[in-house]
């Protein structure tokens, strides 16, 4: 079966943003072994200077690292990163498990981003939108694209 891990810094505090990730996660586990981790965002001062937003970031980055499953097809979610649709979403999925990968991982920055290095490490720096969404939102965002990605490659009536 194939393992989708997702990282995001930072815990949810609001009860329907984790009952809506606990219903998609549940709903994944038909499709493939999921797995959330959550990490801890590096303490800034309330308003830092860039240099402490990139000794953050790089803090953040060594975290990472660490948890990043070895061999996974790794995604960060960025600004910056290409638009994908539904389906390209979909298609680019099923291309990494016919590619002979056995699992992805997608990371969902801090508040302040992504240490530059690790996206260079990513495969697909990929952007929902050029709106601008709360990082929990983003997540529930994710799984749920997730789900339906899973659920065009499997042909089932979710996504119309």
């Amino acid at each position: 079966m194939f393992n989708v891990t997702v990282l995001a810094m930072g815990k949810l505090k609001e009860k329907f943003y984790m009952q809506a990730v606990e219903e998609y996660a549940k709903r994944l586990g038909a499709y493939c072994k999921f797995q959330l981790l959550e990490l801890p965002e590096y303490r800034l001062p309330e308003a830092p200077s860039p240099a402490q937003i990139a000794e953050g970031l790089a803090r953040e980055g060594q975290l990472i690292r660490e948890k990043l499953p070895k061999g996974a097809w790794f995604c960060v979610l960025t600004p910056e990163g290409k638009k994908l649709s539904s389906e390209g979403f979909a298609k680019a999925l099923a291309e990494v498990k016919t590619g002979g990968r056995s699992s992805a991982c997608f990371l969902l920055g801090s508040s302040f981003g992504i240490a530059p290095e690790i996206k260079a490490l990513a495969d697909l720096q990929l952007s929902f939108s050029d709106m601008t969404f709360p990082h929990h939102l983003a997540r529930v965002m994710l799984l749920e694209q997730l789900y339906r990605a899973e659920s065009i490659q499997a042909g089932s009536r979710y996504h119309k």
